[in-house]
């Protein structure tokens, strides 16, 4: 995943920056800075400073140098780490290690302070190139250590400039707090953000699930499970393509059919090779049982015994599917472009969003896309111009659906060429005639005239009626669930119950089941014991755990040793006199585990923390 930093706040690219802009600033006594604003998604930072590494070695300068606050705890560490990057071998701070020649000594590579007549040794260097060095967790550093490596640096600006970018999760402010004034002022500071994690996850989404190129496909209970783990667990995008990769080892291991899931080519030559075991699977898929349902009843018959036809079905079914997919695409874009700007956003502010409501049901159907459309029938002429040009370049640029195309291009000239009716709004009324007479009799004449009243509408109120009316009909054509699909099964993985288990797991429950039942976990014979029994071959840990099932909020400590030492004393070859630390070890992991915790209450006793173990 590669990160863009094209969203900065002066409107600067680190792109645009050459070596000789990053190089101007050596002619005074400042450290070019850069402060990148990431965010919260913790996980995704080490992809990113790894595609920033890389980005800068190959477009700026070779010596690129990132630096972990946990690994710099001194100014003369953070200077070790910076050498052996930069020199490529390990730089040793004890000079008494003088038998060692793969290392350097630390007197052959100080910089010293505020001495500039030394530099670094190696000669190689070239002058005319910075070192950057990355801070990728700028808040965690230690202050006084990152005024004393600046204030070091900053007196060889003229000789080795140094280029420093301060990854910081919270805000830009944080060097007011980190740094006095005396260090900041010899720094010139510039403040770039990362895209956020959800542009990224879009950009995911377009790459791999919103493409027809890729036969694998997710449901869209799928799709809510990994987009509910992203926005409500870890906003990382490397998780959640870990999780789509999952879900495609799952489908391929699950699905024995899953070997059609393929470039149409290599499937229908599957499908011509398909086995009688595999032919049966196919008449058993719920989507294939509904297509043979619509069949007449002589084809019905053939579907089900002539294994040979089902073969000849079957690819043209698979070709269904995959133009089914090419043409899906390009319309869903176009509607999510025509009504992602619309007020509240009636069919979502995501294009994911718009693709899990047609996957899983008809679009056309819900009150939603009929308050889109109410909203897009009241659109002005530039407007809908202009939203049918973003609609006219993704069919362009998709190279399909061109009798779409040019019906489009047909309204787009339609509208352009036409000339707004001044004339009013057209209403038709018959002249009233007034005479005396009671207010009743007025109230039901006005009510009459009201009802016979009508609307004649100008020319681009037609007009835009064809419009939405033509782009209904595409949405019922073209957007239609996944799941009517025949075959859906072969590319699409649904098991979102799999997927949820084994992805966002509660860890209580897991060392729960592990410790009540360790047979499934150890895969030993003896460890294999009847429901409401404890074996003595148990690991400590396990008997501990059941004794302390039995117990209420408070468990005596002598009383749960007595009915370990009972468990225990049931075993042959035991060693008595390691009972007593056997017992304290696991309580201390107990404890560690958090299932229990001391209490003030009673010194000999401990406190439960949790109910209703396995």
């Amino acid at each position: 995943m590669h990160v863009d930093y094209c969203e900065i706040c002066d409107g600067k690219n680190i792109g645009t920056y050459s070596t000789a802009s990053l190089l101007a600033l050596s002619i005074i006594d400042l450290c070019e800075t850069f402060y990148c604003h990431l965010g919260v998604n913790v996980p995704d930072h080490a992809m990113t400073f790894r595609s920033l590494c890389n980005l800068l070695q190959d477009s700026v300068t070779p010596f690129v140098v990132s630096v972990h606050a946990k690994e710099c705890a001194a100014v003369k560490l953070l200077i070790q780490k910076v050498l052996e990057q930069l020199m490529g071998r390990g730089v040793s701070v004890d000079e008494e290690q003088e038998d060692d020649t793969a290392l350097l000594q630390r007197t052959q590579c100080t910089i010293i302070f505020p001495q500039r007549t030394e530099s670094l040794t190696n000669s190689d260097l070239p002058q005319s190139l910075p070192v950057v060095v990355i801070f990728k967790d700028f808040e965690a550093f230690n202050s006084q250590v990152l005024q004393d490596f600046i204030l070091i640096c900053s007196r060889y600006t003229q000789e080795l400039p140094f280029i420093f970018i301060f990854g910081i999760a919270t805000s830009p402010s944080a060097i007011q707090h980190r740094l006095p004034h005396s260090v900041s002022s010899l720094l010139c500071i510039e403040v770039f953000h990362s895209l956020s994690c959800t542009q990224h996850l879009a950009s995911v989404f377009d790459k791999l699930i919103l493409n027809s190129q890729f036969p694998f496909k997710l449901s869209s209970r799928v799709i809510q499970v990994l987009v509910g783990i992203f926005l409500y667990h870890d906003f990382s995008v490397q998780n959640f393509v870990k999780g789509l990769q999952f879900s495609m080892l799952e489908h391929f291991k699950s699905q024995p059919l899953s070997m059609l899931c393929c470039q149409k080519q290599e499937a229908l030559l599957s499908a011509k090779t398909l086995s009688k075991k595999n032919v049966e699977r196919i008449r058993h898929l719920p989507s294939f049982m509904r297509y043979v349902e619509t069949q007449e009843p002589q084809e019905q018959v053939q579907l089900l015994t002539n294994d040979e036809h089902v073969k000849e079905v079957c690819q043209q079914l698979l070709k269904n599917l995959h133009k089914y997919h090419k043409n899906y695409y390009p319309i869903l874009q176009c509607l999510h472009s025509l009504t992602s700007s619309l007020p509240k956003f009636p069919l979502g502010k995501h294009i994911r969003e718009l693709h899990v409501s047609c996957i899983e049901k008809n679009l056309w159907e819900t009150e939603e896309y009929d308050s889109a459309l109410q909203l897009l029938r009241i659109l002005a002429k530039d407007e809908l111009v202009a939203a049918l040009r973003k609609c006219a370049e993704i069919l362009k640029s998709t190279k399909i659906l061109q009798n779409v195309l040019q019906q489009l291009e047909d309204f787009i000239g339609r509208l352009e060429a036409l000339e707004e009716d001044s004339s009013g709004n057209g209403i038709i009324s018959g002249k009233m005639e007034y005479q005396r007479t009671d207010l009743f009799q007025l109230q039901k004449t006005l009510l009459e005239k009201e009802s016979r009243r009508t609307k004649r509408m100008n020319p681009f109120e037609v007009l835009r009626s064809q419009v939405i009316e033509f782009i209904d009909s595409l949405v019922r054509e073209y957007l239609t669930p996944a799941e009517l699909q025949p075959l859906n099964e072969v590319c699409y993985y649904n098991s979102s119950g799999v997927l949820r288990q084994r992805l966002n797991v509660t860890p209580r429950t897991s060392i729960q089941a592990a410790l009540s039942h360790p047979f499934y976990y150890l895969q030993n014979e003896s460890l294999k014991t009847d429901a409401g029994t404890i074996s003595s071959a148990a690991p400590d840990l396990c008997i501990v755990y059941k004794l302390h099932l039995e117990c209420g909020r408070l468990i005596n400590l002598y009383d749960w040793l007595e009915a370990f030492l009972t468990v225990m004393s049931a075993a042959e070859d035991q060693d008595t006199n390691s009972e007593d630390a056997r017992f304290i070890q696991a309580v201390s992991e107990m404890e560690f585990l958090g299932f229990i915790k001391s209490t003030k209450q009673k010194t000999d006793h401990v406190a439960r923390l949790t109910w209703g173990g396995c």
